[in-house]
């Protein structure tokens, strides 16, 4: 037992050190540009998101001739700072997405399974506020910031992220759950068509619905006898995870819109300390009106095996903003949107194969059709920036 706890404690000290480094490997990199204001992303970001919309004056692509010009001068290659970005999502959130499923489908030897789901919001949110405070503190923290909008975004992102939780805790395989948020472009579209009267393409409409689709086909396609069928309530976790999604996207953008009137410019580490921070106290109010607080301690202290997969779980989400705010800072916002795309596509994987989800031919075929959606949302997504550098 000692053994193992040292093991768990050497690589939470790891992980600590790799996100130190992209924090300050993205404070080097921003006082390096020329124009650092353009790296600074419109909206927080959490676990899976995508890039945010930044200045077409922001950060560069990869290239072979910066990488030339990196070696005659002696800074690090573009391509090697490619690799520690998409290497750091990929590694962090991967082991994330897989730590989360562990989670609720762990059983305790007299039956009993893990739900406290707001508790484990509150453990997320604190080790991202600690590793926040760490990154705003080596950038250099903003002052004059409209604390109002945060809390209010924060308190919606983390109702988002508590509900998905809650449908892996209720019955919904992990990638069924995964593909169903790779949709939450679709309450966004409803919520701009009804409130703000936008427009969007047929090819945006066939994207969200193929994703959409492709998630149901999944959820009917698993083969009978692997595995509890995806309950109703799971099914309504992740509805409601997806609408909520769809108004902290709103609130972002009033956030960003106070933060213009006031003339304040946050830098990526002040989003991510006090996004979460709010986040936590919101958490922690709901999951001690709800008894989650004791409950959720007394569940992990008597399975400490389930207790050491959270620490952890919480430790990757921290570490993968800070890699995703690394790659924010050093190159275009597509390379970032590719990374966190195809990331999702990979759990869905890599959850099927080595977490023994079974899908028959008609699961497969939604797992085709989801994929496409969001491939083809991803070049919808290159091509744009293509245009708007033509």
């Amino acid at each position: 037992m000692l053994l193992f706890r040292r093991r768990d404690f050497l690589s939470a000290l790891l992980v600590v050190l790799l996100s130190l480094t992209a924090a300050s490997a993205s404070r080097t990199a921003r006082s390096a540009s020329t124009n650092p204001v353009s790296n600074i992303p419109s909206s927080p970001l959490t676990p899976g998101a995508t890039s945010p919309n930044t200045s077409p004056t922001g950060p560069h692509e990869v290239s072979m001739g910066s990488d030339a010009n990196a070696k005659a001068t002696g800074a690090v290659p573009d391509s090697v700072k490619l690799l520690i970005g998409a290497g750091g999502i990929y590694g962090a959130f991967l082991y994330y997405g897989s730590l989360q499923e562990d989670v609720f489908r762990f059983v305790a030897p007299d039956g009993t399974s893990f739900k406290q789901a707001w508790f484990l919001q509150v453990l997320e949110a604190l080790a991202n506020v600690v590793i926040g405070f760490i990154g705003m503190q080596l950038s250099g923290p903003t002052k004059g910031i409209p604390l109002r909008m945060f809390g209010i975004s924060g308190a919606a992102q983390v109702s988002a992220k508590a509900c998905t939780s809650l449908a892996l805790a209720n019955g919904l395989s992990f990638p069924v759950a995964t593909l169903a948020k790779s949709g939450k472009m679709a309450p966004v579209m409803l919520g701009s068509l009804i409130l703000g009267g936008a427009k969007y393409s047929v090819r945006e409409y066939l994207q969200v619905a193929a994703i959409i689709g492709g998630t149901a086909i999944v959820s009917m396609g698993k083969k009978k006898g692997a595995g509890a069928a995806s309950s109703t309530m799971g099914v309504v976790y992740i509805v409601l995870s997806l609408v909520l999604d769809g108004v902290t996207a709103g609130f972002q953008k009033r956030l960003k819109t106070e933060t213009a009137k006031v003339g304040v410019k946050p830098k990526p580490y002040d989003f991510m300390f006090w996004t979460n921070l709010f986040m936590c106290l919101t958490a922690i109010v709901i999951a001690g009106v709800l008894g989650e607080v004791n409950s959720g301690t007394a569940f992990l202290m008597a399975n400490p095996e389930i207790f050491s997969n959270i620490i952890k779980f919480a430790i990757c989400s921290a570490v993968g903003q800070s890699f995703i705010f690394y790659t924010i800072a050093n190159f275009d916002p597509l390379v970032l949107s590719t990374v966190t795309t195809t990331r999702k596509i990979f759990s869905v994987l890599l959850s099927i194969f080595l977490k023994g989800h079974s899908l028959s031919a008609m699961g497969w075929s939604g797992i085709t059709l989801a994929c496409g959606g969001i491939l083809s949302e991803l070049q919808a997504k290159s091509g744009g920036k293509k245009k708007h550098s033509s």
